[in-house]
């Protein structure tokens, strides 16, 4: 379950609806804390049920490290990384329209 951690998530549910999170925590079996460092700041995180969540298959490797060595983590951190992934989609789905 561990591997999850650091995974971007958009969100199916709720007030922040098609927003982009990183899960910076597993709770149980069917919750996960996320956070983007904008909306939900790293030091209060939302606890969503992984059934209203789409994981996607990338990481924030440098997020996803810095929680499994304990390190803190910056909203600053968060904002970069869902930014970088925006920018990340973004230029894929331009480079199929051309």
């Amino acid at each position: 379950m561990d591997s999850v951690i650091g995974r971007f998530v958009w969100s199916k549910a709720g007030r922040d609806k098609d927003r982009l999170f990183i899960i910076i925590d597993v709770t149980d079996d069917a919750h996960v804390l996320i956070a983007d460092g904008d909306l939900r700041p790293a030091g209060k995180p939302k606890k969503k049920k992984l059934k209203h969540l789409k994981v996607t298959s990338k990481t924030a490797e440098e997020i996803s490290q810095a929680i499994l060595n304990r390190k803190r983590l910056t909203d600053d951190d968060l904002r970069k990384a869902v930014q970088w992934y925006l920018e990340e989609l973004s230029a894929d789905s331009a480079s199929e329209e051309g």
